[in-house]
């Protein structure tokens, strides 16, 4: 399945410490520190809403506004 939208890329916080990248194929990939793919799973985009399903089970989700992504209590930019 590929992703047809306009938040495929990079998104990290402002420290750089986690990389959130959307994949077109509909998976993603975060990196924390130096590890990573800490986390990986799949990923919908609805509008400006996304809902994740990390591999191990956990879900999340998260919303974009003026090209910066709200999730999990986390703040993450447009690379």
């Amino acid at each position: 399945m590929t992703q047809q939208h306009k938040y495929v890329g990079m998104w990290v916080t402002k420290d750089g410490y986690i990389r959130h990248e959307l994949l077109p194929n509909g998976r993603y990939d975060e990196a924390r520190g130096k590890k990573k793919s800490a986390y990986q799973g799949r990923y919908e985009v609805s509008g400006d809403h996304i809902d994740y399903w990390d591999d191990t089970g956990f879900t999340a989700d998260g919303d974009f506004k003026d090209d910066v992504l709200y999730h999990a209590g986390m703040i993450l930019y447009r690379e």
